[in-house]
């Protein structure tokens, strides 16, 4: 049996934690530059607000609800969501981080466990020691699991805890799934599917093998067995290395100056020689890209630009260089820029790393220097040590984050003081 258990309103949830004077009211997080909604309370999507509705337009309900408003605070974040898994690794051995907020459990080995009395267990465990609450759904597929997690959230009676492991409680949950909210069913398979008067999920499962593989390919029809209660999908336990990585954002005022533009290239390629490093990745080609506003009534122009280095790299010095490189061969005067980012590609496990012979990057210095950085600021605090083309803390470009809440379990300042 697989429990996937999934953080409500995670972001709302984790603001919530240590605010307890808003945790009856609506709440609503921005995304970056604090520009649209990325996410609500329960609170908040009664009152009809909308996943990526713009803030400026929802001001007056803001002010007419008292709606409680936080730009996104990914240090807080991430750090309870870390907590959440450690705690949820308590209960099985093998466990699959799907996501932020998601994660597969392996719960295979618990035949001799009321599985109902071990899910509300997890669920009253995670609460209590993160103060994050969760639903869970339990079947024999992962893709069961979802249904049943979906339906755990939407029913009064289950109340946030779904065991699918009777027959006739699956086919019930299957009627009950629009094809729409099947995962991995996307909005054309849909489309087809309900032309072909297929509406649920246990329509899906009656139709022919040859049929549904024509149609939806080998990866429609792992789905389809799955949803039958065929395990066709392995739990993940260790994440792949990803092929690329970007790191971009908007700037929190408009940018002309190449001096500017540089501070920010060079703190997104900082970020990725970071994020290579933790997957023990190098890059052989680093790409660069500016953007003017695509909203303003202002001239407009987009470029980028892409470096082959001679010996993959992944430390913050070598990245800096190439994309202040690539940066420069770009830029153009007189215009107003929106955003730039850095893209690294062609990855390659650090440990096969091809040296070149006439490359004079010395990769042993580097890989000491990096390693003296990630430990200073693991143990200090991030960009605690950095390199000074990043530029200062209080850039005018930099993202606006006016209603931040503090990180409260990752900076020392930012600690709840409990006075008596």
């Amino acid at each position: 049996m697989i429990a996937l258990v999934d953080c409500n309103n995670f972001y709302a949830s984790c603001e919530r934690v240590f605010n307890p004077a808003i945790r009856n009211k609506p709440v609503v997080v921005l995304s970056n530059n604090d520009g649209c909604v990325i996410a609500r309370s329960a609170e908040s999507k009664a009152l009809g607000i909308k996943m990526g509705e713009p803030y400026f337009m929802l001001k007056e309900q803001v002010k007419q609800h008292g709606i409680e408003v936080f730009s996104s605070n990914y240090t807080l974040y991430g750090d309870m969501s870390n907590r959440v898994m450690k705690t949820l690794a308590e209960f099985t051995p093998n466990l699959e981080v799907y996501s932020i907020d998601e994660s597969f459990l392996d719960l295979g080995h618990f035949y001799s466990k009321d599985l109902q009395q071990y899910a509300w267990e997890i669920k009253n465990t995670v609460f209590d020691w993160t103060g994050i609450p969760v639903g869970i759904g339990v079947a024999k597929t992962k893709t069961l699991a979802k249904i049943a997690n979906r339906l755990a959230k939407k029913s009064n009676k289950a109340n946030g805890v779904l065991v699918l492991q009777e027959p006739e409680h699956v086919k019930a949950a299957l009627e009950r799934t629009e094809v729409d909210d099947i995962w991995g069913i996307g909005r054309q398979h849909a489309r087809f599917l309900r032309n072909n008067n297929i509406t649920t999920a246990y329509d899906l499962t009656l139709q022919n093998d040859s049929w549904v593989k024509k149609h939806l390919t080998i990866v429609g029809l792992r789905l389809v067995k799955e949803l039958r209660g065929e395990p066709c999908l392995e739990l993940e336990e260790v994440s792949s290395p990803k092929k690329n990585i970007c790191t971009s954002r908007s700037f929190g005022s408009p940018v002309k100056n190449l001096c500017s533009l540089e501070e920010a290239t060079a703190l997104y390629a900082s970020k990725c020689a970071y994020k290579l490093r933790q997957q023990g990745s190098c890059a052989s080609a680093i790409t660069v890209f500016i953007t003017t506003n695509t909203f303003a009534n202002t001239k407009q122009y987009y470029n980028s630009r892409t470096i082959q280095v001679p010996t993959p790299v992944n430390s913050d010095l070598h990245l800096i260089q190439y994309a202040s490189i690539a940066l420069k061969s770009i830029y153009v005067e007189g215009y107003i820029y929106k955003k730039c980012g850095v893209i690294v590609s062609d990855l390659a496990p650090e440990n096969t790393m091809q040296l070149s012979l006439f490359d004079g990057a010395d990769t042993g210095k580097h890989r000491d220097l990096m390693k003296t950085l990630d430990n200073l600021n693991g143990k200090y605090g991030k960009s605690m040590v950095k390199s000074a083309a990043q530029g200062k803390k209080d850039a005018s470009w930099l993202l606006k984050s006016e209603q931040l809440s503090p990180c409260y379990t990752t900076k020392l300042n930012d600690v709840i003081v409990a006075r008596l």
